[in-house]
Parts: C-alpha cells; sequence; structure tokens
C-alpha cells in the first residue's frame, strides 16, 4: 500500500491484505501462540512466537506506521505499557526527561513512582512556551515528552519549535497524539522522533478494547524498540489487535463528527452563565488556538470546562448527567464526562501537575448534537 494515498484510504488497506488461503478482506484473527517450523529455524512469514510477532498484530502495526507516515509502528496491551517500554528503551538510571505540566495521569505516575525508582528524573515545564522547555533542558536530558493537546487542560505545543530544541539539544522528542489522532494531526512529519497513542481511545474508538502504540521513523530506533517490546512482552494480543484495526477503518469519519459535535458543545459552554471557563482548542480565544489551527487538521472532540461553585459543583454535573456517560477513558462513539481531580488525575494531586478541582472533562461522541446539548444544559442546571 503505497504511503501516497489519501489518509482515508490507508485507514481501510493499509496492512490490510487479502488472506492468501481464502481471500478474505478483513484479516484473520491468528489466536495462536506458537507456529510451525520448517526444520529447525525454518519460519514461515518470520512468526515462531506470538510474545514476538503474531500476523495480526502485524497488520495493524503496518496500518498504525502508514498512517502517522513513519517507518515501523508497534502495537502494546495499553498505552502505558508502550510509554513503559519506550523509557527502559530511551533511558538508562541517571538520565532526565522534561515532561509537560499538564500531562496525563498515568504518565506522571509511571515517571513519578515507577520510572523515579529506577534512577529516571524528569521536570516540568509548560511545553507550550519554547523557553521554559529550553530551560528545563539538563546535560542529562535525553527525552522531551510533549501532549498534544493534552489530557485534560487541552494545551497546544507547537511541536515543530520544540522539534527545533530538542534537535538542537541532542536529544528525542516524543508526541502523545491520543487526543488528536493520525487524522487530525501527524507529529512524525513535524519533527517528533516518537508518536505514542493509547489505542484504547480514538483508535479503537467502540470502548472495547484497551491497546497503546508507538510509531517511529528512526531505523535504529525501530529496532530498538521492537528488541524491547519482545524482551518486555507487553504485546496488544491478536483479538484486542483485531478490534483496533477494525476500528481505525472509520476513523477519518468518526473524527469528523467528533469535532463536529465538540465544537458546537464548546459554543454552548462559552455562554452559559455557569461556565466560568471553556478548554477548547477551536475557539478563537483559546491561548493555542492558532498553533492548533496550524499543526492540526481539526480540533478533535475533547472539551474541558470550568464551572462556578467549585469542586462540588463540579462533581454534581458529573452526577447529574444523562447521556453523557459518567466514566473514564475517551474518545469512543458514546459521550463521556468526568471530574479529572478524582477520577483519571487523582494520581497528580499535591504535585504541579493537579488540575483544577472544578474542571469537568468531556469527550463527546458522535450522538446527535441537539440530545448532547440537552443533556449538558440540564446538568449544569
Amino acid at each position: 500500500m503505497s504511503d501516497q494515498h489519501s489518509f482515508e484510504t490507508l485507514a481501510i488497506h493499509a496492512g490490510n491484505t487479502a488472506d492468501p488461503l481464502t481471500g478474505a478482506v478483513v484479516p484473520p484473527i491468528y489466536q495462536v501462540s506458537t507456529y510451525k517450523q520448517d526444520g529447525v529455524g525454518g519460519l514461515r512469514g518470520g512468526y515462531e512466537y506470538s510474545r514476538s510477532a503474531n500476523p495480526t498484530r502485524t497488520a495493524l502495526e503496518e496500518n498504525l506506521a502508514a498512517l502517522e507516515g513513519g517507518r515501523r509502528g508497534l502495537a502494546f496491551a495499553s498505552g502505558l505499557a508502550a510509554e513503559d517500554c519506550l523509557l527502559r528503551a530511551l533511558l538508562t538510571p541517571g538520565d532526565h526527561v522534561v515532561i509537560p505540566n499538564d500531562a496525563y495521569g498515568g504518565t506522571f505516575r509511571l515517571f513519578a513512582k515507577v520510572a523515579s525508582r529506577w534512577g529516571v528524573e524528569f521536570s516540568v515545564a509548560d511545553t507550550s512556551d519554547v523557553s521554559a522547555v529550553r530551560a528545563a533542558l539538563t546535560p542529562r536530558t535525553k527525552a522531551i515528552w510533549v501532549e498534544t493537546p493534552s489530557n485534560p487542560l487541552l494545551g497546544i505545543t507547537d511541536i515543530a519549535a520544540v522539534a527545533g530544541v530538542a534537535r538542537q539539544a541532542g536529544v528525542r522528542l516524543v508526541v502523545d497524539n491520543t487526543f488528536a489522532s493520525p487524522y487530525l494531526q501527524q507529529p512524525l512529519s513535524l519533527g517528533a522522533d516518537v508518536v505514542v497513542h493509547s489505542t484504547t481511545k480514538y483508535m479503537g474508538g467502540h470502548s472495547d478494547v484497551v491497546g497503546g502504540a508507538l510509531v517511529v521513523s528512526d531505523p535504529e530506533l525501530a529496532e530498538e524498540l521492537t528488541y524491547h517490546q519482545n524482551a518486555m512482552g507487553a504485546v496488544a494480543g491478536p483479538f484486542d489487535a483485531w478490534l483496533v484495526l477494525r476500528g481505525i477503518k472509520t476513523l477519518a469519519v468518526r473524527m469528523d463528527r467528533h469535532d463536529e459535535n465538540a465544537t458546537k458543545v464548546a459554543d454552548l459552554l462559552t455562554r452559559h452563565p455557569k461556565v466560568t471557563q471553556v478548554l477548547y482548542p477551536g475557539l478563537p480565544d483559546h491561548p493555542g488556538h492558532e498553533i492548533a489551527a496550524k499543526q492540526m487538521k481539526a480540533f478533535g472532540g475533547m472539551v474541558s470546562f470550568r464551572v462556578a461553585g467549585g469542586e462540588e459543583a463540579a462533581v454534581e454535573v458529573c452526577n447529574r448527567a444523562k447521556l453523557f456517560t459518567l466514566g473514564e477513558s475517551l474518545g469512543g462513539v458514546e459521550s463521556l464526562l468526568e471530574h479529572p481531580g478524582r477520577m483519571t488525575h487523582a494520581s497528580a494531586a499535591g504535585s504541579p501537575l493537579e488540575v483544577p478541582a472544578d474542571l469537568v472533562r468531556l469527550s463527546v461522541g458522535i450522538e446527535n448534537a441537539d440530545d448532547l446539548l440537552a443533556d449538558l444544559t440540564q446538568a449544569i442546571g
């Protein structure tokens, strides 16, 4: 499959070759642990054991690489499994990483509670401020970690500008592209070295699978990550890989609807008297609006907002919602809402990444927009 095809075509066809035995147009689920060898070392297609490689996972990994414009895609059991593999491949004890001041709580926990015990240090910086990123670098820095849009404050980082800082310093730039998906943003083309995904979210798209991914262009880094993926073993199972591959086929049309609905939701929230702030990069007054418009195809389906009345009022909004389901995760066809301070970002409490207590995060689904607006109106009161 040529990388010159459109995104929509690649999403459906890349990695999805017809089964050579039956002609099935959907790759089979190779629910198998091991493979018959034609003599010692005589592997068929390079497959010997499904931790090392599995044909269903291969199809997904080829698809991921094509969508992000990378050389190699790797599929994992979760987004955090992908992040852990990346940290172990890139870093050794004593190394340092710059992370965002509004990173996902699970990413912060991985650095603060796991990697730090292994001797990896980190500094927190506002990655939307290029000078702050540069100031956070040390002689031991090996990577700059970016989320854009960020979770849950929807901050925007200029990927190309930070990539320039990383190149000048001789460090890797890692971009978590989960909120945007490769349909809306392709960080490798902007200078990133590694793209991270929780494929649980928009890639899978149906709240029925947990997975993660890394995509890279550098062949040496690809080999290093592939080695660690096999050595550590937190790989995507064949059925999970198949579910993500199926979800990706409709990614483009789903993201168009997510963005359309989120724009309407953000507009409603900006006019609501009980909403004190709306965080959505599609709004012209968002501080990262111009950069987002430059590096993203559209602004995505995530919206956060702050409510008058503080933490208890925010919790009550979550409790009163009916069509918006109260739950963690995001990116599914159904709309979700949550209280980050008590849910997804509880691990960041008391840290520089602590989120406002009056914040509500929305994952705007693809339902009828009028129904979503009505539900939010009654939930806010």
